[in-house]
């Protein structure tokens, strides 16, 4: 009986992991093709509002043609790759240290120019650079495996997990909060935990980690990851217009707390990705994290449609990977 139950209870973290990886990439591909649009912007290219992929598979988004980087409807960017580059990690090195993850992400490619932190890290050539500041998201973006790797239940080795996973490009108070906070939400959702329990998991995450890399500034991730939830939750419905007013995503203080926001309202991964993409900003980010959070808790919402479009499109290990890493949690 308690082989079954063993079984019974892997073969639905597994699932609940499955829908996590699906929901991040389709959550990434989704919002990419709103990705830094104002709200404004989003009702000129998409007057219908973002539904789904708008064209065929593999085009161009119009929007890039002719740029730098033509992305593709489907395509996934660098918060899969980085996502995919720490499971790599966790993998080969079966715990979690931010060389191996330094070595994983030097291999990245996505998104790779000059003003983004990871061009830092890559031009230093050292998969052991501790960074020193950087507040934005890219962290955050790429920290669901450690929610995978450490049970909920441990959370001071979670935060640890989340810390060591942000330093190699991200070393503000901010980004590694928000690394804690996504991990602690994803690893409670995978644990079947109720949705007000995944909130207090990422809001304690978040400001355990603050101790990490103190800081003098008022604004917090913990505080506006309480005051964003407790707002919206109060809401009859969602809005992309009253939300691009309010929380528009464009800065750290707004990115995470509004994806573990709508993941936890919402409670579904298709939803959470529309809003994001109809709210635009850092779209992409907001719908792969806030997808990864309600793709492990609701692992039934993730868009299977969206997700073979994915597929099809990246040809990646996605699938492989996530199975390998759910087994890596039963490993004792």
């Amino acid at each position: 009986m308690r082989d079954l139950e063993y079984f019974a209870i892997s073969m639905r973290f597994q699932e609940r992991v499955i829908g996590c990886f699906k929901a991040l990439a389709t959550g990434d591909a989704i919002g990419k093709q709103t990705e830094m649009l104002s709200r404004v912007d989003v009702q000129q290219w998409y007057p219908g509002g973002i539904t789904g992929f708008h064209g065929q598979p593999g085009d161009v988004i119009p929007r890039y043609a002719g740029k730098r980087y033509e992305w593709r409807i489907g395509e996934t960017t660098d918060d899969t790759e980085q996502t995919l580059a720490v499971t790599r990690a966790l993998l080969r090195e079966g715990r979690v240290s931010h060389k191996a993850i330094g070595r994983e992400l030097l291999q990245c490619k996505k998104s790779l120019h000059p003003g983004v932190s990871l061009w830092t890290f890559v031009q230093s050539g050292d998969p052991s650079r501790i960074a020193s500041e950087g507040d934005g998201c890219g962290a955050a973006m790429r920290t669901a495996p450690i929610g995978v790797f450490h049970p909920s239940s441990r959370l001071d080795e979670l935060i640890r997990g989340a810390y060591e996973c942000a330093i190699p490009t991200h070393g503000g108070q901010m980004a590694v909060c928000a690394a804690a906070a996504v991990a602690g939400a994803v690893s409670a959702a995978l644990d079947g935990r109720p949705s007000a329990e995944v909130l207090m998991v990422a809001i304690r995450a978040s400001k355990e980690a603050e101790t990490l890399r103190p800081s003098g500034e008022a604004a917090t991730i913990t505080r506006s990851i309480a005051e964003i939830y407790s707002d919206l939750v109060r809401r009859q419905h969602l809005i992309a217009d009253e939300l691009a007013h309010q929380y528009f995503p464009n800065k750290p203080q707004n990115i995470v707390p509004l994806a573990i926001s709508l993941a936890l309202v919402t409670q579904s991964a298709q939803e959470t990705a529309l809003l994001a993409a109809n709210i635009g900003g850092d779209s992409d980010s907001v719908a792969s994290i806030g997808g990864a959070i309600a793709g492990a808790l609701y692992p039934e919402t993730v868009n299977e449609e969206w997700f073979e479009v994915v597929s099809a499109i990246n040809k990646d290990e996605l699938l492989d990977l996530a199975i390998s890493l759910a087994a890596l949690r039963f490993r004792e």
